[in-house]
């Protein structure tokens, strides 16, 4: 089973060997996933329908084609997780091979159930912008929070997506983002049952 997976840039690639070494806990046979970045953002419309067809065509052709956006993208373009994976849907068509989600407001809300590392690299005792993840929005999504705690910190710098993302996941236990991020689940889920497995209740 080969599954491709469309991010919107080379951050979002860190969660590749968090999820590998999650799956084998849940599945019998283990899905090739090949991460496919973007730049900076998934394409729209017809070329996103043209990148879902490449991938699920020619030789090396994916089974699967999972396709993750940000619900913030610096435009309010879509209103909700729910919205997004619609849009997507109707760009692409209906072809049961594509899956759409949606991380909800961005990336980075999958990072913050894990707030203590991110204080502990940071240097700073920021209290976490809440307990629901995913209800961080478009006035100040995950992404700014993180930068925040970065920029006030012991560590002296911003905070660099595929560099820090990548050490605040390390040796993580992607439960803990799976129980307080429904929309990670679902995309997880979306991975386990492609693959045979059971979806996580």
């Amino acid at each position: 089973m080969k599954i491709a997976i469309i991010v919107e840039g080379k951050a979002e690639r860190v969660f590749a060997p968090v999820l590998k070494s999650f799956l084998p806990k849940r599945l019998k046979e283990i899905p090739n996933l090949d991460f496919v970045p973007q730049d900076g953002r998934i394409p729209k419309g017809d070329k996103l329908k043209r990148v879902v067809g490449n991938l699920l065509g020619g030789r090396a052709a994916a089974d699967h084609v999972i396709a993750v956006t940000d619900v913030y993208t610096g435009t309010e373009e879509f209103v909700d997780a729910a919205d997004a994976k619609a849009k997507m849907r109707k760009w692409v068509g209906d072809d049961p091979r594509f899956h759409p989600h949606a991380a909800q407001y961005d990336f980075e809300a999958w990072l913050l159930p894990y707030w203590k590392t991110i204080q502990k690299i940071a240097g700073h005792n920021k209290t976490s912008p809440g307990s629901n993840p995913e209800l961080v929005n478009h006035n100040k999504p995950p992404s700014h929070h993180i930068r925040e705690i970065f920029e006030a910190g012991e560590c002296k710098r911003s905070y660099v997506k595929p560099r820090d993302a990548k050490k605040i996941l390390e040796s993580q236990d992607l439960m803990d983002a799976i129980q307080k991020c429904p929309e990670f689940k679902a995309l997880v889920n979306t991975i386990l049952e492609l693959s045979g497995g059971k979806p996580i209740p």
